[in-house]
């Protein structure tokens, strides 16, 4: 749903990207990194259709896309909440990891219909 969005707002993409290593070694994987101009944005999708460890997943992907954005490559950075399964979502999206991760600015948490309206508008 997120590439033709994409698309229709003018941005080219690459899928399946590797942005860096995570704490402990392994690659970190973007789902996507768009680009506009010469600004390019990580894009990571996160589907919790039901209640399970998905949302316990999101502080990591925080603190990982985090650290991908202090190298300098990349201007900012979405995390993309789909699916109806989330307990979390509203505290996610409000800003509610702001208070206990101290490296948050450049990373929004968006809903998938929110990121979508906006890729559509090319207003990434």
């Amino acid at each position: 749903m997120i590439l033709p969005a994409l698309r229709k707002g003018g941005y080219t993409y690459e899928t399946q990207v590797k942005v860096g290593v995570r704490p402990g070694g392994r690659n970190h994987k973007v789902d996507a990194v768009a680009e506009k101009g010469q600004t390019r944005f990580l894009i990571s999708l996160k589907w919790q259709q039901v209640g399970g460890t998905t949302e316990q997943k999101v502080p990591f992907e925080v603190m990982c896309l985090s650290d991908t954005l202090a190298g300098g490559q990349y201007a900012k950075a979405y995390l993309v909440l789909g699916g109806d399964g989330w307990k979390l979502r509203d505290f996610y999206i409000s800003g509610g990891l702001e208070k206990y991760l101290r490296e948050t600015h450049g990373i929004e948490i968006v809903t998938l219909e929110r990121f979508i309206a906006n890729a559509n508008k090319g207003a990434l």
